[in-house]
């Protein structure tokens, strides 16, 4: 019993008739209703998932852009406040420079009346009456 070894066009051809078979076997898989079902199964799943992509980036485009205005209508009302807290702060400081004016004032009348009744009594003690 000995083995015979195949020569290289036996070789060959037997490889030729392989790459064939598989050929045609793929072929008549293409050309299968069941897997052209499959296909067309797969392509609908295939466009939902694209549909439901494209309504998740809208949605998530308008969330973002209601945040991006909720953030704006929020950096307006701090402004506001800032602003506000500085016209009350001007205000505040406004009144104190008008009372200190007005007690700088009253303190001077006051002064001035001690001056005058000084004067007034160095001229009594001048006099002698």
């Amino acid at each position: 019993m000995s083995f015979k070894y195949p020569e290289l066009k036996d070789r060959r051809s037997a490889a030729d008739a392989a790459k064939k078979a598989m050929l045609e076997k793929f072929r008549a898989s293409l050309q299968d209703p069941a897997m052209e079902e499959q296909r067309a199964k797969r392509s609908a799943v295939h466009e939902a998932r694209l549909i439901r992509t494209a309504e998740r980036e809208a949605n998530k485009k308008t969330r973002e852009a209601e945040l991006t205005a909720q953030a704006v209508r929020e950096a307006e009302l701090v402004i506001q406040a800032a602003r506000e807290a500085e016209e009350a702060k001007a205000r505040i400081v406004a009144e104190e420079a008008e009372r200190a004016a007005v007690l700088e004032t009253e303190k001077k009348a006051e002064r001035d009346a001690r001056y005058a009744a000084r004067k007034a009594a160095k001229k009594v003690r001048r006099r002698g009456y």
